[in-house]
């Protein structure tokens, strides 16, 4: 099957610059022609940052049965991008992420970051799960030092780097604190903190905000813009909420249920930064919503093959 990407149909106001000054603003007032773009930081855009070429993959049961979950993917992230995925439970979207992350090899195809082959795990590439993984016995400050020890980062350099991201996401005065007495969203940002202490080229979210209340999440939106402005890293961000993905991608890329294949692709051209209550965002997002609602009813069709098999009908919540 084709993965061809076709364009978002939707009339939404021109395309702004990913790295465009108004960005960093924060004004949602000003004109997007008044402000000069800025060119794009890293290596050339003639060479995709991530670049996912014709994967497939599949496992065999315990019953031994051989199940296909992905089938022939194609998509390129442009440095400096931030790619949203989107599609139905069970449709590959974590593992695209554990393949360009180099936990698992592809059965077939190939996986690059900056034109070379991933072969396995590497320190320019940082996976944030939505359990994030912070080590309770560690105090803030040690946990995002973490990475860089295992980098071999002398003790200066680290207790800098810290302090920097610390600042960055706004948890400066909490460093000699311990996870267990922070809350859910500054758990999420001590995550964040110590993914970006690595400098990492490429951060791959997993569902990061899931688990977070709508006002946490909503702030959560907030400071990943801003971060992701001002550090100027390549973003794969999986998640079942399409306004989110919206809100927050400069595309966003629709999975088919099993086996998982590039059902098309959205380029999101709203200004930034966004509001999940603008009208344009949520005109945008119910074009996305009618594609997946068809893959949600194909998986609902797959588990309820036997009696009755329920739909999901137009005004479904996103």
């Amino acid at each position: 099957m084709s993965t061809k990407a076709h364009n978002f149909p939707v009339q939404i106001p021109l395309p702004i610059d990913p790295r465009t000054p108004s960005r960093l603003s924060g004004s949602r007032g000003k004109a997007a022609s008044t402000v000069a773009a800025l060119p794009f930081r890293g290596i050339s855009s003639d060479v995709p940052k991530v670049g996912l070429n014709d994967i497939c993959l599949s496992y065999r049961t315990e019953s031994g049965e051989r199940i296909l979950a992905l089938d022939h993917i194609n998509l390129q992230v442009k440095t400096g991008e931030f790619l949203c995925i989107v599609g139905p439970s069970g449709c590959g979207k974590s593992t695209l992420l554990h393949l360009i992350a180099g936990l698992h090899q592809p059965t077939s195809g190939e996986v690059l970051v900056d034109g070379k082959e991933v072969e396995g795990p590497g320190t320019d590439r940082i996976l944030i799960f939505q359990e994030l993984g912070l080590f309770p016995w560690l105090t803030v400050g040690d946990n995002v030092q973490f990475g860089m020890k295992m980098k071999g980062i002398g003790k200066a350099e680290r207790e800098e780097k810290t302090r920097y991201y610390l600042r960055l996401v706004h948890l400066s005065q909490f460093k000699d604190s311990y996870t267990h007495q922070l809350s859910g969203g500054m758990r999420q940002r001590v995550a964040l903190a110590r993914a970006l202490a690595t400098e990492p080229d490429v951060l791959l979210m997993d569902e990061p905000f899931a688990a977070l209340d709508a006002q946490t999440r909503d702030l959560l939106h907030d400071e990943l813009e801003r971060i992701w402005t001002e550090t100027g890293c390549t973003v794969v961000f999986v998640t079942h909420n399409v306004r989110e993905a919206i809100r927050l991608g400069d595309r966003v890329a629709l999975l088919t249920f099993r086996p998982g294949r590039v059902k098309r692709e959205f380029p999101v051209f709203l200004p930034r930064p966004r509001s999940l209550e603008d009208p344009n965002l949520a005109r945008a997002a119910s074009e996305i919503l009618g594609e997946l609602r068809e893959e949600i009813n194909r998986s609902l069709e797959v588990e309820y093959s036997v009696g009755v098999k329920p739909r999901v009908e137009p005004g479904v919540r996103s």
